[in-house]
């Protein structure tokens, strides 16, 4: 398998950075629609999701240095939580789109990063 590196700036590094796990495939989709636009034109609608709001909902907990209590009893807002519902019904009757997929997959990454640091706060609890 080759590698490649490039050369972007921060901020797009950093709205990648949770989907960098389905760079490859997410490639082979852009080059699809691409050999797509020039071969027939189709009109392809285009869905903008602010993926970085959940990260940034957590990240500001985070940075607030909570003490383990806290961390144990933390959920995300109930926006993030009634987004949450929707991608799952969503992917329960298979109508996710790839970009609700990635948005789905980002909830999924921070739902274990959670369940990994609630239990090293409960394991600090209980010393």
């Amino acid at each position: 398998m080759a590698e490649l590196t490039i050369q972007i700036p921060d901020n797009l590094a950093q709205r990648l950075e949770p989907l960098q796990n389905r760079l490859p495939e997410l490639l082979w989709r852009l080059l699809d629609i691409d050999n797509q636009l020039s071969t027939s034109q189709p009109t392809i609608q285009t869905e903008t999701i602010d993926i970085a709001a959940v990260y940034q909902e957590v990240l500001d907990f985070l940075i607030k240095r909570p003490t383990p209590e806290e961390i144990i009893t933390f959920k995300v807002s109930p926006l993030a939580q009634t987004r949450l519902q929707e991608l799952l019904e969503k992917n329960r009757s298979a109508t996710l789109s790839p970009m609700e997929l990635a948005e789905l997959d980002v909830y999924e990454q921070l739902e274990h990063m959670m369940i990994l640091l609630k239990a090293r706060a409960d394991s600090e609890l209980n010393k």
